[in-house]
């Protein structure tokens, strides 16, 4: 299991996402820099851990404002692999992530329109880089309107999948930048069993440290989001071992 940093992007600023609620997100107090710029923030990820593959939660984009394109163009041009929620409503709004170099393209279940978009984005990004992330609230999925016809979240995974989509990310925003653990492990694994190696599933939010990684790790993800643990010093280098520079491995030894 490879672990993936996050930058939570709000007003140019690196903030620490709390529970979701984004009106009291504040700017990052960290352990590795004292700048809050994202390219600063990514750097200090490569020089501390190694990094190169970041996640990057562009908040502004997300409620409906223009994408934080000349940060992902700068971070590209740096050599970091990106994976990019930019808040995506309809198949053309991943064009100018594209021509950025982002490398994955994330779809939030929050923002798109529903299963007929995400069949575009998937036609026009292709399967490959398109990551459909599964937006939860206390377990609860977060659709904005019922174009899925489904409220329980295995329903709508099977409807993603059926599309052709083959990466997942599970992200419950209520237990985000909380340090009370991730939470969504039975469903990772239920998503495990049911999709075998056919799909890779990516989970985040709420790691407090080594023991949430491998909680994770046996619940069959393949990619977990951290933050808050890697700012705050209870995930050390020492914790994160071996791996690609495109993220690294966690230490399976305990």
């Amino acid at each position: 299991m490879k672990i993936l940093p996050v930058i939570d992007l709000m007003n140019g600023q690196v903030v620490r996402g709390v529970a979701g609620r984004r009106a009291e997100y504040k700017p990052i107090v960290s352990r590795l820099t004292k700048s809050t710029d994202p390219v600063d923030i990514a750097s200090a990820f490569r020089e501390h851990f190694g990094f190169d593959e970041i996640y990057v939660a562009d908040l502004d984009a997300i409620v409906g404002k223009p994408p934080a394109l000349s940060t992902f163009d700068e971070l590209h041009r740096r050599g970091f692999r990106l994976w990019v929620d930019a808040g995506l409503k309809k198949a053309c709004d991943a064009k100018p992530l594209l021509d950025c170099g982002v490398a994955s393209i994330v779809a939030g279940l929050e923002t798109i329109d529903g299963p007929e978009t995400l069949q575009d984005l998937l036609d026009y990004v292709a399967p490959a880089r398109l990551v459909f992330s599964l937006d939860l609230k206390a377990g609860q999925p977060l659709t904005h309107n019922d174009a899925w016809l489904a409220s329980h979240p295995t329903i709508i995974v099977d409807q993603a999948v059926n599309r052709g989509v083959r990466r997942i990310l599970v992200l419950d925003l209520a237990q985000v930048g909380l340090g009370a653990g991730v939470g969504t492990e039975p469903l990772c694994r239920r998503l495990r069993t049911t999709f075998a190696a056919t799909v890779e599933i990516t989970a985040g939010g709420g790691v407090r440290g080594r023991q949430d990684v491998e909680i994770m790790r046996r619940a069959g993800v393949d990619w977990l989001l951290i933050a808050s643990a890697l700012h705050d010093g209870r995930l050390t280098h020492e914790h994160v071992k071996g791996g690609a520079r495109a993220g690294n491995v966690i230490n399976r030894g305990g």
